[in-house]
């Protein structure tokens, strides 16, 4: 079930370089996960009120996850200037830093959406169970940024059947040599995933429930 506005905490998440962001938090009692939404390219229209990021973030929190979303740097109600994804690594660092802080639950996963999603790879903090990523263009930034690459934590892009930026041969070819990493097609969508955002919830919750039963196994696929 939907979580209801009244239990949804309005945030303010400061970065390292001194950048406040705008966030949003909805933490169960007792959470059986965590995750942190990463919403897709903010110089094309994007914010933590976009589609999949607004349908996950409404989702989780039935099925007991803590789900924090936030705006990069420069998007709505956050300051600062875009940063071409280089220093966007920073808000996704300070956004788990407060999630952590204020949820006492399982270790996080972020959950990228496109941009959000190749900025998530970015990161390699050790707090982190795994990194979810939905249409990854997987060239925001060169690959040799993706540090998450060769972690052995476990990493699942759901990749869409008919991506305008990195369709499914495409992606398999840039993650073959990658560490611990599923890669599923999410059948009949586009990068957009109008109408396909409940296949991306499954599959994330799957994903989440895979960490919290077996730890630092990574899940089947």
């Amino acid at each position: 079930m939907p979580a209801h506005l009244g239990d949804i905490e309005e945030v303010r998440i400061t970065t390292a370089d001194g950048v406040e962001l705008e966030g949003e938090l909805v933490a169960p009692p007792g959470a059986a996960g965590t995750v942190l939404l990463c919403h897709p390219h903010p110089q094309f229209g994007g914010s933590m009120r976009s589609l999949v990021t607004s349908e996950l973030f409404q989702v989780l929190p039935g099925h007991d996850i803590a789900v924090l979303r936030f705006n990069f740097r420069g998007v709505e109600g956050s300051g600062g200037t875009h940063g071409n994804g280089v220093d966007e690594r920073l808000d996704v660092q300070a956004a788990l830093d407060l999630l952590c802080d204020r949820s006492a639950t399982p270790a996080p996963i972020t959950a990228g959406w496109s941009f959000g999603a190749d900025v998530s790879l970015t990161v390699l903090d050790q707090r982190l169970a795994g990194w979810f990523c939905i249409a990854p263009p997987l060239r925001v930034l060169p690959a040799e940024s993706f540090l998450a690459s060769d972690d052995p934590r476990p990493k699942f892009l759901a990749v869409p059947e008919h991506d305008q930026y990195d369709p499914p041969p495409l992606a398999r070819q840039k993650t073959a040599g990658w560490t611990n990493t599923t890669l599923e097609v999410i059948d009949g969508a586009d990068h957009f995933l109008v109408g396909r955002t409940t296949k991306v919830a499954e599959r994330l919750l799957a994903f989440v429930d895979a960490l919290h039963r077996w730890g630092e196994g990574s899940p089947s696929s």
